[in-house]
């Protein structure tokens, strides 16, 4: 079964009362966020899609592929499950080298040309990553942000999932902006729970999430978009600042000054 849109139904807040958003509906090419303070269920509604709620989790929520019930086989079959689930907090058991575990996983998917589609992955994991990642690296020496994003490219490219979970990927030190421009080249659905306003701003709409609740949805305008193209300036600015630091140089305020002045208000 190919997924084309996925819907979730809402249920209940924390208080008991019914969430404001009763339904919305994601379709292929999609990007939406879920915003809101810590602790207002941003990581229980990713799980509940994830999970394919069936009015059987604590929310009440509901999940539908394609308007029509979740097909068993997605449920209880791990290989033909749709989603890919980017959590917070991910790290290896396996010390595989890098190549060794990206071989095994595009050869469990059928690759063709195993190569072909190892090089395609690492090249999309290191532009999310400051720090390259090396094919004979072993996997639990990976950082954070590498592990991240490896596994984000993983599950685009060789995973093929075509809905992708990202929790809160701005505080693993990827490079979020360029994250969705090469995220966008690929047509999946994306959610993101982030508190970044840049992602928030760059996705097509945002779920509000207050008291365990989806409190509205937001549709991203024109005049919204501006503003996300002006933060983004700003937030390539600091990544070139960060670079600066990273590599021993030192940041004088002439280097700020000739950054600032490239900005475009």
């Amino acid at each position: 079964m190919e997924v084309h849109k996925i819907s979730v139904f809402g249920g209940y807040g924390k208080d008991g009362s019914a969430e404001k958003v009763n339904e919305f509906s994601l379709e292929v090419g999609d990007i939406i966020s879920i915003v809101g303070p810590t602790g207002c269920g941003k990581t229980t509604l990713i799980n509940d899609i994830e999970l394919f709620a069936n009015e059987n989790t604590p929310s009440g929520r509901r999940v539908t592929i394609n308007d029509e019930p979740v097909p068993e086989d997605f449920i209880f079959d791990p290989s033909n499950h749709p989603i890919a689930l980017i959590s917070q907090h991910t790290n290896f058991l396996s010390d595989l080298p890098v190549e060794e575990f990206l071989t095994i996983h595009a050869t469990v998917r059928g690759a063709t040309d195993v190569a072909s589609i190892i090089e395609e992955t690492l090249n999309f994991a290191n532009e999310l990553t400051g720090e390259p990642i090396m094919k004979d690296i072993a996997m639990t020496e990976l950082s954070g942000g590498q592990t991240r994003s490896l596994l984000i490219a993983d599950a685009v490219v060789i995973g093929n999932s075509p809905i992708i979970l990202l929790d809160e990927i701005e505080n693993a030190g990827i490079h979020r902006t360029k994250a969705l421009e090469l995220l966008k080249r690929y047509k999946k659905i994306f959610v993101f729970v982030t508190h970044d306003p840049c992602i928030a701003l760059m996705s097509d709409f945002r779920i509000v999430m207050k008291n365990g609740a989806m409190q509205s949805l937001i549709v991203t305008r024109p005049e919204e978009r501006k503003v996300a193209g002006k933060m983004k300036q700003i937030d390539d600015m600091m990544l070139d600042f960060r670079t600066i630091i990273r590599s021993g140089e030192e940041l004088t305020e002439s280097i700020f000054n000739e950054n600032f002045k490239v900005l475009t208000f």
